[in-house]
């Protein structure tokens, strides 16, 4: 049966009450073509432009290598001038990823260059969004965000691989207790269901970005990202009215990650070992049970 994968929905353009019914609403994801288009970024934000109002900070960069128990949570791999990175993911594949950098505190200009997509809901949290680099090839890991905000997620100068996955499905996809992501243990575009069987018969959305395309992803969605070019994207948050999913982005945000990050310092690779044995049972549980129903 393997991982069962449907096609986003795409549209062109929509309006406040369809997105209400069809995907704020029932939390689907979807792609709109046209939103970025009436932007000043669709033209302007090509990579010599972001390297023009940038210049050469130095930026974090981040690979592909398992998450280290002892080193403090999105801790880099590297450093590099931004220009010097702009220029290498333009030149040759590379898995080193530019993650949550805010390239508007050093060119707030580039806010006059997006505009938050208020016309169809509101509730958006960043004045200054983040934005994301990767290099032909780079992935970013299976995840959840954190904080539980809906996402405007729009990319630009290349083709982005993405998988989505309802938050239902978090107990068969590995989930690592007191943590966002899955088992780093298991490819997701080719994944060994005879190593991880409560991986077979999963439901999950398969998307397509190019230049210029957003995609809604809502609270708590799953979300595995391959860059197929050198490129960027920039991700717009919005909460959600629910004051379940704000207790819920609240207890992420305090409790249990200051309780992982303890429990990390105190017994590193005792306490990780630990949580991948339980992600296996819990997902093996989860499975016999046929769950979620």
């Amino acid at each position: 049966m393997g991982i069962i994968l449907k096609p986003i929905d795409i549209v062109d353009d929509i309006s406040k009450e369809e997105f209400y019914e069809k995907y704020l609403k029932p939390r689907r994801p979807v792609v709109i073509k046209n939103m970025a288009k009436k932007w000043p970024a669709y033209q302007k934000w090509t990579m010599e432009y972001m390297k023009e109002v940038v210049g050469d900070v130095e930026v974090p960069l981040y690979d592909s290598s398992k998450a280290d128990p002892s080193a403090p949570i999105n801790s880099s791999a590297a450093k590099m001038k931004f220009g010097d990175y702009i220029d290498l993911i333009q030149r040759e594949p590379t898995d080193l990823r530019i993650f949550l950098f805010d390239p508007i505190k050093y060119a707030p200009n580039l806010l006059e260059d997006y505009i938050s997509p208020k016309e169809l809901m509101g509730g958006f949290l960043d004045k200054y969004p983040n934005m994301f680099f990767g290099g032909k090839g780079s992935e970013t890991f299976l995840h959840f965000d954190i904080d539980m905000a809906h996402i405007f997620h729009t990319h630009f100068n290349g083709r982005k691989h993405i998988l989505l996955f309802d938050y239902k499905w978090r107990e068969r996809l590995y989930q690592i207790p007191y943590a966002t992501y899955a088992l780093e243990d298991y490819d997701i575009e080719n994944p060994d269901f005879t190593k991880f069987p409560a991986l077979d018969g999963v439901e999950g959305i398969e998307c397509y970005l190019e230049h210029g395309d957003t995609l809604f992803m809502p609270t708590g969605w799953w979300h595995w990202m391959k860059y197929l070019d050198g490129s960027f994207s920039i991700s717009l948050r919005a909460w959600d009215k629910s004051w379940a999913v704000k207790a819920h982005s609240l207890w992420n945000l305090t409790v249990q990650r200051k309780f992982d990050d303890v429990m990390k310092a105190q017994f590193k690779n005792k306490y990780m070992d630990w949580k991948e044995k339980l992600a296996i049972e819990r997902a093996e549980v989860a499975l016999k049970r046929g769950l979620p129903r």
